[in-house]
């Protein structure tokens, strides 16, 4: 639903059927934990890393913006992070071709997320922070496993390492997230609900803009590197 102001785009809360945190999720993130995911690497996937590869510089710190969605949040967290190298992940071409310009810094690519993670781990490149900002929540109770948190890509996700920041507009969803970690023994800020300052992305504009109440957690996945 379009608000008559054009350039406010109203979205309507999550809704679902699930009330709590799911009765699965401990034991999917159990038999993630203790199997290793044998998925073929997609070949885009595959060859944006190797062009991502070439253009990395070991001696800078690695931000990792996945689910990048338009490249809106990649640009703020290199306005944030002027030393870092910042790279945005998302997978649909629409969306990337969206993306504002920005600075040298920083970089999009078109990929699968969960690929980029695997290719990162193998490759012993870790983030000092990574964020996930508003994934898709996957309401329905039957969609358990395509939320990050039940996903088999999970144990990748925490193999990286570095400083997590989680943001969703729908608390069961940051609760869930919170307890997998607390599954694998990973302690979490407790979840909080935020009013943004200045968005971080257009996401999150629209969210706060339709009334939405927005959550955040963190946690420390292992030490930054020196």
């Amino acid at each position: 639903m379009t608000s008559t102001n054009a350039n406010v785009q109203y979205s309507k809360p999550v809704q679902s059927s699930q009330t709590g945190i799911h009765p699965d999720l401990a034991d999917r993130v159990r038999r993630h934990s203790e199997s290793r995911w044998h998925q073929p690497i997609h070949a885009g996937s595959r060859s944006a890393f190797d062009a991502l590869l070439s253009w990395l510089r070991p001696e800078r710190p690695l931000i990792l913006d996945s689910g990048c969605g338009t490249g809106h949040s990649t640009r703020w967290l290199a306005e944030m992070y002027p030393q870092a190298q910042v790279v945005g992940v998302d997978q649909s071409d629409a969306r990337l071709a969206r993306a504002p310009r920005l600075p040298a810094h920083a970089r999009l690519i078109r990929a699968k997320a969960e690929d980029i993670w695997r290719l990162l781990r193998w490759h012993a490149i870790n983030p000092d922070r990574h964020y996930l900002l508003y994934p898709n929540p996957w309401p329905r109770p039957g969609h358990l496993m395509r939320r990050w948190h039940a996903h088999p890509a999970f144990p990748d996700l925490l193999a990286m390492g570095g400083e997590l920041e989680l943001r969703c507009n729908w608390r069961i969803y940051a609760n869930e997230f919170h307890a997998a970690l607390r599954l694998c023994d990973i302690a979490a800020s407790p979840v909080v609900s935020f009013v943004p300052d200045q968005a971080i992305s257009l996401f999150e504009r629209k969210y706060a803009q339709s009334g939405h109440t927005l959550y955040r957690l963190s946690a420390r996945l292992s030490h930054p590197k020196p």
